[in-house]
């Protein structure tokens, strides 16, 4: 990891450690959980949403505005509301992202849930990844958070990672696998006779 990234990491650490104690404090943890859950779906799914959070061509002011019409927009906690705005005026909305991957993570650590990643060839349905987190929770008997990664290179299946373990049932995997078998002699045409 680069000195750059670290930073970005430690700063976004702080920013999520900040607002989990000021939700907390209010009494609204859970509230502005639910915020930031929603507010990372508008940002993935909103290129506009993420040009404006990236760029550094608007000014301080509009950005305001946008954030706080979108806060309101959303019927976000006064919380969230106000943390758009201090991410605002501090020069660091560009880290959003990174801060609301960070604040989950804690969140879920706090809370005593495994880590897991899981790649999957397209993106899971919130009903998919709430029974994948019910699947998973029962086969490693806790609680777990799943963040899933779309990795469309690895055709189907998925490849899922808890701490060091991971389990690599992808069609790409197979199909290597099959690869290498056939390769291998191991399904040579011996006496084998064409059947017309």
């Amino acid at each position: 990891m680069s000195s750059s990234s670290q930073a970005s990491s430690v700063v976004s650490q702080r920013y999520a450690n900040a607002l989990m104690e000021l939700a907390e404090e209010s009494k609204k943890l859970d509230k502005v959980e639910k915020d930031l859950q929603e507010l990372k779906t508008m940002v993935e799914s909103s290129e506009d949403l993420r040009g404006a959070i990236r760029s550094p061509l608007y000014a301080e002011d509009s950005l305001l505005k946008a954030m706080g019409a979108l806060a309101d927009h959303a019927k976000f906690q006064d919380v969230t509301k106000n943390f758009l705005g201090l991410l605002v005026k501090n020069g660091r909305l560009s880290g959003l992202p990174k801060i609301l991957e960070a604040f989950a993570a804690a969140l879920d650590k706090r809370r005593g849930a495994i880590a897991v990643n899981v790649d999957v060839a397209q993106d899971l349905s919130a009903k998919q990844q709430k029974e994948l987190e019910a699947a998973l929770s029962k086969a490693i008997g806790k609680e777990v958070a799943v963040t899933a990664n779309v990795k469309p290179d690895i055709l189907g299946g998925m490849v899922v990672t808890v701490g060091s373990l991971m389990i690599d049932d992808s069609v790409r995997r197979k199909l290597e696998r099959l690869k290498v078998s056939m390769g291998s002699g191991a399904n040579e045409n011996v006496g084998l006779k064409e059947v017309g």
